[in-house]
């Protein structure tokens, strides 16, 4: 996916909406931004993301950036609107789905393990006799008495059905056979996966399928919320939706294919990168409030994972931007280790300046333990009910326990969950979307240091003298940390560590080092130390390590850290205006792209097979077999570009052959494949 810039999106105002509205619904704030018919950002916004009901965050990020809209702007020129999100991407890290029924038809034992879709809350999976070889021919008949028989026995435990079958690639008639079927019996939503990949590897495809059809309810639950807010807004215009490589899609496209939006947030950050600095090759490192990812970009066009997006130990089929991922952000949970060294995520909480300044009565609480010579166990973190929100009728006891103990009002942790086991109860709920935990966290500690005003530095200061007797009761030492050295040691390790994820991908993604043999040895491993750390290598011998393009660096937290990351590293930073939206402008700044694959292969002499969606067509010549191709792979991209909401698409044609050796010497294609590429402006409308 080639990512536009300012330069080259720009175009005349006559022809683009007059504004666009992109957003980004992200772990801890919802971003908003406003673009110009000359493609500026003319308006940004934050609010807070609200995930037991996503509408009202989605809402007061929204209203908060149109009464910033020039004066003479209005809501109906908004003409177009567009959305990356976390949600399909924290579904599946969280294992928060809905059941789903996985139809395996021609799966042997071997490939139903392989596919992992046995494993504890994958849903229900039903194996069906069928399928092709990998010529496209029936390598068994399809069992539609018996598919449907298992079907019916399993329609109400399910929401959705997948249907995988093997070399489905090679000839789709099976699958599509079973989604008329299931349609005609159930009603429910089918998911075909040779829909969603063109690559062998029908385990992989099966689990991307599965995985597909669970995330729907999750993303029908974002778009409804996103189009009553328009709706109350008197906003008409077409909604997009960032996928994870960058690209967009039509909402209602999207509820087809949910599982192509896994990483929106990192790649509409990739996007939004690109199109704020102008740059073609580039590091990219997006540090929000839960995480931060990094990316890179040649000419251009930012690294795709080739084996598909990794997400939550799940390897999909599905072609997202190649982003490395540190649980590391401004809402970062610090304290101590076992060992009382100080210790900064994965976890996040809120940040206790900014709850101090929703629940001023907090601060009390903290001056009163912040003189005490010995504390209560977790004595920063704080806990309430989320509102709305009802404990599920299967909690354990443990929960409900410490449900009990919670209110609407924050309440320190200590004082109704007495050890460990009682505080893992109490991030099982959190984790549920049921409870918010407080705590100091690096935001907290730029307060303290004055780098950041937003909140309240008292209730951050307090907190960090808390930790500060933490530090000195647990290492016995003489006296206490000051609160500043507490806030120092943690921008440092923000610095260190931030550092270090940006020259690991680099690494990682360097196809030198890898011919190299990927490893540094002890002295290289030294080396990155001493780089991270910002000291000489040797007092004789004089090496530097250093990111050899320019690094951007967005989110709202980078101005605190990246500026030293970039000295250690002795690279290039940018960090542009409007950083702290990147995503929300990278969400509205795509393009909408869509590919399509069509194989061909030669199971015979002089006989070419051509796959496409279908079925299969045969040739005695090369190049018709290869002409055949390219009108299909034309037609296909053109069309799904269209139905995605492009505007007047463009196709590129591309070709990757594979040739084999014959046993008499020859050689014939043992895979030629045609890729059409349509790329296009989201087709923008509203009210004229």
């Amino acid at each position: 996916m080639t990512m536009p810039t300012p330069a080259t999106a720009a175009h005349s105002a006559a022809s683009a909406p007059t504004y666009w509205l992109g957003f980004d619904t992200g772990g801890t704030f919802t971003d908003a931004a406003i673009l110009d018919g000359e493609r500026r950002v003319v308006a940004t916004a934050k609010s807070l993301t609200t995930h037991w009901d996503l509408s009202i965050g989605i809402a007061g990020a929204i209203r908060a950036v149109l009464a910033k809209m020039p004066s003479q702007g209005t809501r109906e020129a908004v003409r177009l609107v567009s959305v990356s999100t976390t949600l399909a991407t924290n579904s599946v890290v969280e294992n928060r789905f809905s059941p789903v029924g996985s139809i395996l038809i021609g799966f042997d034992d071997s490939m139903v393990e392989r596919s992992g879709l046995r494993n504890d809350g994958m849903g229900t999976v039903i194996r069906v006799r069928g399928g092709h070889d990998a010529t496209g021919d029936v390598f068994e008949p399809l069992d539609e008495a018996g598919a449907i028989a298992a079907i019916k026995e399993c329609v109400h435990r399910v929401d959705a059905f997948a249907v995988s079958a093997r070399f489905s690639v090679r000839n789709p008639a099976h699958e599509l056979r079973l989604k008329e079927l299931i349609r005609g019996v159930t009603g429910k939503s089918v998911t075909c996966a040779h829909e969603l990949s063109s690559r062998l590897d029908a385990p992989r495809r099966a689990l991307t399928a599965a995985l597909n059809a669970r995330l729907t309810p999750q993303i029908r639950q974002l778009i409804e919320a996103l189009t009553k807010v328009l709706a109350q807004e008197q906003i008409e215009a077409p909604l997009m939706i960032v996928k994870g490589d960058g690209s967009l899609m039509r909402a209602d496209v999207a509820l087809e294919y949910p599982v192509e939006t896994v990483l929106s947030g990192p790649a509409a950050s990739v996007v939004g990168a690109g199109f704020l600095t102008g740059l073609r090759d580039f590091a990219v490192s997006d540090m929000g409030g839960t995480t931060t990812d990094v990316a890179v970009v040649n000419d251009g066009r930012p690294r795709v994972n080739a084996d598909g997006a990794l997400i939550g130990g799940w390897r999909t089929m599905v072609e997202a931007v190649d982003v490395r991922t540190m649980g590391l952000g401004g809402d970062s949970e610090v304290d101590f280790d076992r060992d009382t060294k100080l210790r900064v995520g994965p976890r996040k909480v809120t940040s206790l300046s900014l709850l101090a300044t929703q629940f001023p009565e907090i601060i009390q609480d903290l001056r009163v333990l912040s003189v005490q010579d010995r504390l209560p166990e977790f004595p920063t973190l704080y806990a309430y009910r989320n509102p709305a929100s009802a404990l599920p009728a299967h909690t354990d006891g443990l929960e409900q326990r410490v449900w009990a103990g919670l209110t609407d009002q924050p309440r320190r942790v200590s004082t109704f969950c007495g050890n460990q086991t009682g505080l893992a109860a109490l991030r099982r709920l959190a984790d549920a979307r049921l409870v918010t935990i407080a705590g100091f966290t690096p935001s907290d500690a730029m307060h303290v240091l004055g780098i950041q005003q937003s909140w309240s530095r008292e209730a951050a200061e307090l907190a960090a003298q808390i930790l500060a007797i933490v530090e000195r009761n647990g290492r016995a030492l003489d006296r206490a940390p000051t609160a500043q050295e507490i806030a120092q040691r943690t921008h440092e390790h923000i610095v260190r560590e931030s550092g270090r994820i940006v020259l690991s991908t680099a690494l990682a993604l360097d196809p030198g080092i890898e011919a190299k043999g990927g490893r540094w040895g002890i002295l290289g491993d030294q080396l990155i130390e001493d780089t991270l750390a910002g000291r000489p290598f040797s007092s004789l011998v004089g090496a530097q390590l250093r990111l050899a393009i320019p690094l951007i660096a967005i989110g709202a937290p980078v101005a605190a850290y990246y500026p030293e990351v970039a000295q250690r590293l002795g690279c290039e930073l940018h960090v542009p205006d409007h950083a702290g939206v990147c995503n929300a402008v990278g969400a509205v700044a795509g393009v909408v792209t869509e590919s399509v694959d069509i194989l061909i292969n030669q199971p015979a002499f002089k006989l070419y097979r051509v796959h496409d969606p279908a079925g299969t067509k045969d040739y005695s010549d090369l190049a018709e077999a290869t002409s055949h191709a390219e009108r299909v792979a034309r037609a296909l991209a053109l069309a799904l570009a269209l139905r995605a909401g492009a505007e007047d698409p463009a196709v590129r044609v591309s070709r990757t052959e594979q040739r084999a050796h014959m046993g008499t010497g020859g050689d014939y294609v043992a895979e030629l494949t045609i890729r059409a590429t349509a790329t296009g402006r989201p087709l923008a409308g509203g009210k004229h």
